[in-house]
């Protein structure tokens, strides 16, 4: 079986006085404190929720 393709993601922003949107969102891909990194499957979901939050995450090659 193939293993499913990964990204990792690292959180720059705050999640401080942003929407209860964008907290939950952060939550739902594993983050939640700066600078931490999690590895994620690569799906448009996900792809979908790094794209809402370009200014609090990025994709570490």
């Amino acid at each position: 079986m193939a293993k499913p393709k990964t990204i990792k993601i690292r959180q720059i922003g705050s999640p401080i006085r942003r929407p209860a949107k964008q907290k939950q969102m952060l939550i739902g891909l594993g983050l939640g404190k700066m600078h931490k990194v999690v590895e994620v499957v690569d799906t448009p979901e996900t792809r979908g929720a790094i794209a809402r939050l370009p200014h609090m995450v990025e994709v570490v090659e």
